[in-house]
C-alpha cells in the first residue's frame, strides 16, 4: 500500500483518538481502532514483529525490515497516540471532573454509533453469533459491575502483568484497558510512576504491555483470519456490554480517598436521569450523545467514499 504524506498524517489523528479514549477509564482505544478503519491492520503489524524480521534485517536490511514491520504506520501512529496522552490526559481528566454527564454522554453516542458499525460487517447472522454476541455483552458488563481493588501492589511483576492484561484489554473494542488497571488496582501505581517519573516502573509495565500486545495480537489475528464473522460478532457484544460503564448518570455507593487526599468515588452504579440527584443536564447530554454518534456516521460514510 502507497501512503502519501497526508495519510500518514490522517492516521497520526486516529492515534491521537485512541491515545484519548485509552486515557478515560471505561472506553477502548480498541473501539476507536475499529471504527477509524485501521483495526486489522494494527493486529497485522503488530504480529510482523516476529524472528522472521530479525531474518529480514540482516539478509536485505534496514529498508526491507521496516517495509515487512509496516514501520511508517506505526510510527505515525503510536506518535499520535503518545502526544494524544502527554497533551490530551489532563483536559479528559478535567472534563471528567467539571463536566462529567456531558463527557460521558458524548462517548455513549460514540460508542452506541459503533455497535451499529461493527454490527453491519457480520454477514452471517445466525445461531452461533447471536450466542456469541450474547456471551460477549453478558461477559463485557459483569466486568464493569466489579469493585475495584482496594489494596494496591507496586511490585515489579505486578507492574509487568498488569501491563500484559491491560494492553490486551486496550486492543479489545468495547474492553478498557484502563478501567482494566483499575480493577487490577495498579491504576494508581502507573499513574504516580508516570508523574514522578519512576522509569523503572514505567519500563516493567512497558516491557509487560509490549509482551501481552506482540502475543494477544496474534491471537486476535488468527481469529479475524479464521472466524472473522465470529469475533465481529464478540467485539459487538463487546462493546454493548460496556455501555453500563460509559453510562452518563451514576449513583456512588462507596466513597474512597485518594493519593492527594481527596474523596473520590469507588464504587458506582448506573441510574436513571431522573433519578439522578443533581441536575442531569438532559438536553445537553442529549446533545453531546448526538454529536458523538454522528461523527462515528461521518467517519463512516468517509471511509465508504474513500474505497
Amino acid at each position: 500500500m502507497v501512503r502519501k504524506l497526508q495519510d500518514y498524517f490522517v492516521i497520526g489523528l486516529k492515534g491521537m483518538a485512541m491515545g484519548a479514549a485509552d486515557v478515560v477509564p471505561g472506553v477502548s482505544g480498541g473501539t476507536i481502532a475499529f471504527i477509524s478503519g485501521i483495526y486489522e491492520e494494527l493486529l497485522s503489524t503488530i504480529s510482523n514483529v516476529n524472528l522472521s524480521l530479525l531474518k529480514t534485517l540482516k539478509t536485505s536490511g534496514i529498508k526491507a525490515a521496516w517495509k515487512q514491520l509496516n514501520g511508517s504506520f506505526l510510527v505515525a501512529l503510536f506518535l499520535g497516540i503518545f502526544v494524544s496522552i502527554v497533551s490530551l490526559a489532563k483536559v479528559i481528566k478535567h472534563l471528567l471532573e467539571s463536566q462529567p454527564i456531558l463527557l460521558w454522554s458524548f462517548f455513549f453516542g460514540l460508542v452506541l454509533a459503533s455497535i451499529i458499525y461493527i454490527a453491519k460487517q457480520i454477514t452471517d447472522w445466525n445461531f452461533e453469533a447471536f450466542l456469541i454476541l450474547i456471551i460477549g455483552a453478558v461477559l463485557a458488563y459483569f466486568i464493569t459491575t466489579l469493585n475495584p481493588l482496594v489494596s494496591e501492589n507496586s511490585s515489579s511483576l505486578f507492574v509487568f502483568l498488569a501491563g500484559a492484561i491491560a494492553i490486551c484489554a486496550m486492543i479489545l473494542p468495547g474492553i478498557s484497558g484502563s478501567f482494566i488497571l483499575v480493577l487490577l488496582g495498579a491504576y494508581k501505581p502507573v499513574l504516580e510512576a508516570i508523574n514522578n517519573r519512576d522509569f523503572k516502573t514505567i519500563l516493567v509495565f512497558m516491557a509487560g504491555a509490549i509482551v501481552g500486545l506482540l502475543a494477544f495480537s496474534r491471537v486476535l489475528k488468527w481469529l479475524f483470519k479464521n472466524h472473522k464473522n465470529l469475533t465481529l460478532a464478540l467485539l459487538t457484544g463487546f462493546i454493548i456490554g460496556s455501555l453500563n460503564k460509559i453510562w452518563p448518570w451514576k449513583e456512588t455507593l462507596t466513597w474512597r480517598i485518594n493519593s492527594r487526599g481527596v474523596e473520590v468515588p469507588f464504587n458506582q452504579q448506573s441510574i436513571s436521569p431522573f433519578s439522578f440527584d443533581e441536575d442531569p443536564q438532559l438536553i445537553m447530554a442529549i446533545a453531546f450523545a448526538v454529536l458523538g454518534f454522528v461523527l462515528i456516521l461521518g467517519m463512516e460514510k468517509l471511509a465508504i467514499k474513500k474505497q
